[in-house]
């Protein structure tokens, strides 16, 4: 039939006239949305928006889901805004959404919530990762805009309260785009200085929008990372972002950061001046109970009167004296009567106890004694010992 066309001229021409359809090319739809899926190579979100009687397909390019601050999920209710047109490959209509909102809550809002419980559940917000801030730091760090009211006001209370503290600001982008990454670069810088205590991070109130960048996860996970203590000042005391949660420490505003993360030095010199006046106190009271007891001591001790001292040990010296002489006397006169018995013993055994009765003792020319006769020789000389002296003989005989 020369009057046939081919799938794709019909679905061409359907297209075409969806296409051509203005109420088409912008228009706002309302759904549940349901089998979402979003493919992370390409960026591409595919999804089915429906409600209780119908439902339309649906596809959102990489171009436009990057600039989603929430995450879409099955469930959600969106409203989306968009053209329909056809996919003529496939010949099904389905709309190209080009922005998309949460019905009912702000982006915004519901991007934080989701942010806000999936950190939590990873345990950044637990009190168990917080680190202590430094009592009296010497370095503080300031990631913070350099041209807003909220350095200055760090600026201007740090060196009212702790002048011996220095301040180390890295101007930062605070709002906007690119406020994200430099905020992390600057937290990353600070951290990376040995000698810097204590990090304020923070700016100004603001709106949401505004304040945004430190509603990121990127931001999170880095003061999340940061070795260095960081105090979150962000906005104003009813403003909260992600920041705040997962800081050592939140303060409701930069000023009330800088006061929390410095002492007061009035505080300290009114300290030390008390220490000093209790010290003071301290040291007289010590001197003078030492001061009556060096009186009472020289008054009431040998120092006083040391004849007087003496004397009462005198005689007590001389009883002990006395004591020891009668100790040892009679202790001599016993040991004198055990040694003239051992004396009186050692007598009747003494060879010249023997000789004074009449006995003499022999030795040969070689001082060698002789107790048998027949150890002498004729015509040998010997020494008889007596009582009295001794004499040389001459053996003429002898007689066994």
């Amino acid at each position: 039939m020369n009057n046939a066309v081919t799938v794709t001229q019909v679905n061409i021409y359907i297209k075409s006239l969806i296409d051509g359809s203005a109420p088409l090319k912008s228009i706002f739809v309302v759904g549940e949305i349901s089998n979402f899926k979003h493919y992370y190579r390409s960026g591409h979100m595919y999804l089915t928006l429906k409600d209780e009687n119908a439902q339309l397909k649906a596809v959102m390019f990489s171009t436009y889901a990057g600039r989603l601050k929430f995450k879409p999920e099955d469930g959600m209710k969106v409203i989306c805004r968009g053209r329909i047109s056809v996919y003529d490959r496939d010949g099904v209509y389905q709309l190209y959404i080009e922005d998309m909102q949460p019905d009912g809550m702000g982006a915004l809002n519901l991007a934080f919530e989701q942010l806000k419980e999936k950190l939590s559940n990873e345990g950044l917000f637990n009190d168990a990762h917080k680190k202590p801030i430094p009592k009296y730091p010497r370095k503080i760090g300031i990631a913070t805009s350099n041209s807003g009211a909220a350095v200055e006001d760090i600026k201007t209370i740090t060196k009212r309260r702790y002048p011996l503290s220095e301040l180390v600001i890295v101007p930062t982008i605070v709002q906007g785009e690119k406020a994200s990454a430099d905020i992390v670069q600057s937290i990353q810088l600070l951290d990376s200085i040995d000698d810097v205590d204590v990090i304020i991070v923070g700016r100004g109130g603001g709106s949401i929008e505004d304040l945004w960048a430190f509603n990121t996860e990127a931001v999170a996970r880095a003061v999340f990372a940061c070795k260095t203590p960081i105090i979150s000042a962000v906005g104003h005391e009813t403003d909260f972002t992600i920041c705040d949660f997962v800081s050592d420490l939140r303060a409701p505003t930069p000023s009330a950061a800088a006061e929390l993360a410095v002492p007061d030095i009035s505080n300290i010199l009114s300290f030390a001046d008390n220490a000093h006046q209790i010290l003071s106190n301290l040291l007289i009271r010590r001197l003078e109970s030492e001061n009556l007891r060096l009186d009472d001591l020289i008054n009431n001790t040998v120092i006083s009167n040391p004849i007087l001292y003496y004397e009462s040990y005198s005689d007590d010296i001389r009883a002990l004296k006395k004591d020891l002489i009668t100790f040892f006397s009679a202790r001599i006169r016993k040991e004198e009567a055990v040694l003239a018995q051992l004396a009186g013993k050692l007598d009747v055994l003494s060879p010249l106890a023997v000789l004074s009765r009449g006995y003499s003792v022999i030795k040969n020319k070689n001082a060698v004694l002789i107790k048998d006769a027949e150890n002498l020789c004729v015509g040998e000389q010997i020494e008889l010992t007596l009582n009295h002296g001794c004499a040389l003989c001459t053996v003429d005989e002898v007689k066994l």
